[in-house]
């Protein structure tokens, strides 16, 4: 029998598990010979260099999650550089002693191997472009690569769903980036980096005055025409992800949520005019990983499949005791000083009110961002607690609804105590299950590294699995991880701005994080870990600024 398309999903899942005594199949070892360019370039496309904003002093961190109004600005040249800059951009340079250097960038990624992409779609730009197109961004130049362009009336039959003053931001993956190092558990890092990547874009608009909102009534075919890379092939070729509506707060859309709908007579005439630039060849040679291009195919988007019931009505915004907290940090700094960290001190801790604070921030009742999901929240946090003054270590877990907390009752150990730590705000639904030192514990789960240990708390992101798939459909196994990647931009933000830092683990042991909680079926399944705390810098490496490349060739060419 023809296997389903969400049995591929459940087969690919278990096939790319790591266990304690074997990992996922992968080479084992990095051939730097294959290595990846980390920057995909359009040869030939007009290039639009977009301005280097200084940081601004406005909006503060904290007010993004208060709800105070920002002051919005038209998405003219300023704002369109804005939101790039302080998204998908470079952050900084890293060189270390007789080595080569690497990049780093304002959205992470696993293995810092960066397979998402970036596009514009857009009406005529005040200081920018004079007519509607397709533009992606070129992250190593700051700039945008014209791809095609549009007329006015067809921007204006796909943008007729959307609020006045509102851009398209596309997301693709070349999953070649990631499997040339982790083989085939690639395609779960490429979706927590796209997850990661809505959430940067989220935050960047919202500094703008701006709301951003996933689009789910253009699927990937149509999406893949837009942007031209249904005309890429082979590993190297862009999978198309998904969209983002970006617009002025407070601006009404023509629909709730905001659509677009994508003309059959545009898709006729992209499907024969000519897109401008080469995509650059990024390796030599490659090694081929054909379960994921199966489960790419499984997880195929239609828009149709989306259902009535995807969007989310909005929660009540909930007022938590230190809500109105303001730290007086400039939302921009944070953003962009943004790092993973490599090591943790294992000395540092946070007080009990600031993790509660964290924790409020990555649930749903928040509004801020998670309102850029147009789905219920699918994922809970079991959370490794190590180094939070006055809360016992132990193992707790954050309910992300009232929904999830009752299936999880039945789902997990019965002899799990299920209390509420002292000092918990009314409100945030975190439990504890067990008090216990389990440091040991979580640096095991996550392969051993010592990173999941030596930190304030350590985390896995839990979704609700079999029951979401067969309920939805395979095309939402990535959504899955978009949600864990968003949770995880919270948490590098909201770490930055405690003074510590976090990084994402990737490389977990699946299984034995299940039956850590009791899990014994695919109810529930862990996709995605995390950790928080006060970091340990290599001093050997040396960091340069993300445009000194840039800046050096101006020079040159002035000489």
């Amino acid at each position: 029998m023809m296997e389903t398309a969400v049995q591929c999903v459940l087969r690919y899942h278990e096939q790319t598990k790591h266990h304690l005594n074997r990992y996922a199949r992968s080479l084992g070892y990095l051939d730097w010979a294959t290595q990846p360019d980390p920057f995909r370039r359009f040869e030939g496309a007009p290039q639009l260099p977009l301005d280097h904003p200084p940081l601004s002093p406005e909006p503060r961190y904290d007010a993004l999650f208060a709800g105070q109004p920002v002051s919005g600005c038209p998405m003219d040249r300023h704002a369109i550089s804005r939101l790039f800059y302080d998204s998908l951009a470079l952050s900084a340079w890293k060189q270390a002693p007789g080595a080569g250097r690497w990049s780093l960038r304002i959205n992470p990624s696993s293995g810092a191997l960066h397979p998402t992409e970036g596009y514009l779609l857009a009406g005529d730009i005040q200081g920018l472009g004079s007519q509607p197109a397709v533009y992606h961004y070129s992250p190593l130049a700051h700039s945008l690569e014209q791809r095609v362009t549009l007329t006015g009336q067809e921007w204006s039959s796909l943008s007729s769903g959307l609020p006045a003053g509102a851009v398209l931001v596309a997301l693709t993956s070349i999953h070649w980036r990631e499997s040339w190092k982790y083989g085939e558990r690639a395609f779960r890092y490429c979706h927590h980096d796209v997850g990661h990547a809505i959430g940067s874009i989220t935050f960047a608009a919202a500094t703008l005055g701006c709301e951003t909102q996933l689009i789910s009534t253009v699927g990937q075919d149509a999406l893949a025409a837009l942007l031209g890379t249904n005309r890429q092939h082979g590993i190297e070729a862009e999978h198309p992800d998904c969209l983002l509506a970006v617009f002025p707060r407070g601006a009404r859309p023509s629909t709730k949520p905001p659509a677009v709908l994508v003309p059959t007579s545009l898709l006729e005439r992209l499907a024969t005019c000519e897109f401008t630039g080469l995509p650059n060849r990024l390796s030599q040679d490659h090694h081929a990983w054909p379960v994921i291009d199966e489960v790419a195919r499984a997880t195929h988007y239609l828009a149709d499949e989306a259902g009535a019931d995807e969007a989310a009505d909005e929660p009540p915004s909930i007022a938590l005791p230190g809500e109105s907290i303001d730290r007086q940090q400039p939302a921009q700094q944070i953003i962009r000083q943004r790092r993973s960290a490599v090591d943790m001190d294992g000395r540092t801790s946070i007080p009990r009110e600031m993790f509660y604070r964290m924790m409020s921030r990555v649930s749903p009742h928040r509004g801020f961002p998670f309102v850029v999901l147009p789905w219920p929240p699918c994922v809970a946090l079991a959370i490794f607690a190590h180094r939070v003054d006055d809360l016992p270590p132990g193992l707790y877990l954050l309910a992300r609804s009232a929904r999830h907390e009752r299936l999880l009752r039945h789902s997990l150990k019965p002899d799990f105590l299920w209390r509420r730590p002292a000092g918990c705000p009314d409100g945030l639904p975190l439990w504890c299950l067990v008090e216990a030192e389990c440091g040991r514990l979580a640096r095991t789960i996550s392969c051993h590294q010592s990173i999941a240990s030596d930190g304030v708390f350590s985390l896995g992101m839990i979704a609700e699995f079999e029951p979401t798939l067969r309920h939805r459909g395979a095309w939402f196994y990535p959504r899955l991880f978009w949600e864990t990647g968003l949770i995880g931009q919270v948490l590098y933000l909201e770490a930055e701005a405690a003074g510590i830092r976090g990084t994402g683990i990737g490389c977990f042991f699946d299984d034995a994080m299940h039956d850590l909680l009791g899990i014994r079926d695919r109810s529930w399944q862990s996709l995605y870990h995390f950790t928080v705390g006060g970091p340990t810098d290599d001093l050997r490496l040396q960091t340069l600024p993300p445009y000194q490349h840039l800046q050096l060739r101006g020079l040159a060419r002035d000489r």
